[in-house]
């Protein structure tokens, strides 16, 4: 038996401790919020749900990190607590169609000038990769 007396947790025990904390409430963040957004997916008219599970589906394949969240009822998908990008159905003020758009937390800053929302009718593969090349630009 060690007669050294002990000085509580060493700094790198601290820090994974630390870091295993900030995993356990971006885990727990991340599953209410995407129950929250499922819901507010459920209760769309049949052509917004399907454009809005589609973008679901994207944005867990290609930004696993973003946080799944609601924003002003709308889904969204956080980093840091901030909102990077989110889908508004058509339905939500009664527009000729659905949105997918990006806040300036979204790393797509580019000249004087850029696209920060898209007009959303149909997904096809063309539109998905597309969306997909934004994405990973917006969180890079």
């Amino acid at each position: 038996m060690s007669t050294k007396k002990s000085d509580g947790f060493t700094a790198e025990e601290r820090a994974a401790m630390k870091e295993r904390a900030k995993e356990l409430k971006r885990e727990a963040q991340r599953a209410d919020g995407e129950r929250d957004l499922l819901d507010k997916i459920a209760e769309m008219p049949r052509a917004d749900r399907a454009l809005a599970k589609k973008i679901h589906a994207i944005l867990r394949a290609t930004a696993p990190d973003l946080a799944p969240s609601t924003w002003y009822g709308m889904p969204a998908y956080k980093r840091d607590g901030k909102v990077v990008c989110f889908f508004q159905s058509a339905d939500k003020f009664k527009a000729r169609y659905a949105t997918f758009g990006f806040t300036d937390e979204a790393n797509l800053d580019k000249g004087a000038m850029w696209p920060s929302s898209f007009a959303l009718v149909a997904l096809g593969e063309a539109e998905e990769k597309k969306i997909a090349a934004l994405v990973r630009r917006a969180v890079s």
